[in-house]
């Protein structure tokens, strides 16, 4: 059998926040010696680069460990009926339309104002994202037929 764990995922969301953290510090006391903002080296951005992609690691590693489950055995499986995913659903899909209408005003204030407010944007864009991502987690996890299957040792197919 395939044993799913979540220990390796774990580790790399571990050594993501580690790696944000000294890069973090070491922005934080370049800030406190010579009292002004420093710009991004290059080894920092180079940490941030690697933390995120460790952390999209884990991330990727824990949600499978979620959707299939820490073992798979062959077969089909359907999840247990339950009006709790539908709410869900339709509680994100509502916040989600909130948040499209939220972007699309901050678009409006942008192109009115001439002041755009980037992080704004970038954040209520990145929680769309999020919502988006949760919600086909949540289709996957309760309203598709799963199926495992499993080969013989000695197949044809050399994967």
């Amino acid at each position: 059998m395939y044993k799913n764990d979540t220990i390796v995922p774990f580790g790399a969301i571990l050594a993501a926040a580690a790696l944000f953290l000294m890069t973090y510090l070491n922005t934080h006391m370049r800030v406190m010696e010579s009292g002004t903002v420093p710009h991004l080296t290059v080894g920092s951005i180079g940490l941030m680069a690697f933390a995120m992609v460790l952390f999209m690691y884990g991330f990727i590693g824990l949600i499978s460990n979620y959707l299939e489950g820490s073992e798979m055995r062959p077969g089909k499986h359907m999840a247990p009926p339950s009006s709790l995913p539908m709410v869900a659903g339709v509680v994100l899909s509502l916040l989600l339309v909130g948040l499209s209408g939220f972007f699309a005003r901050t678009l409006v204030y942008a192109a009115k104002e001439g002041f755009n407010p980037n992080a704004l944007q970038g954040g209520v864009f990145a929680a769309m994202m999020f919502l988006i991502a949760l919600l086909v987690v949540i289709y996957m996890k309760f309203f598709l037929e799963q199926e495992v299957m499993a080969e013989a040792d000695k197949a044809e197919f050399p994967w």
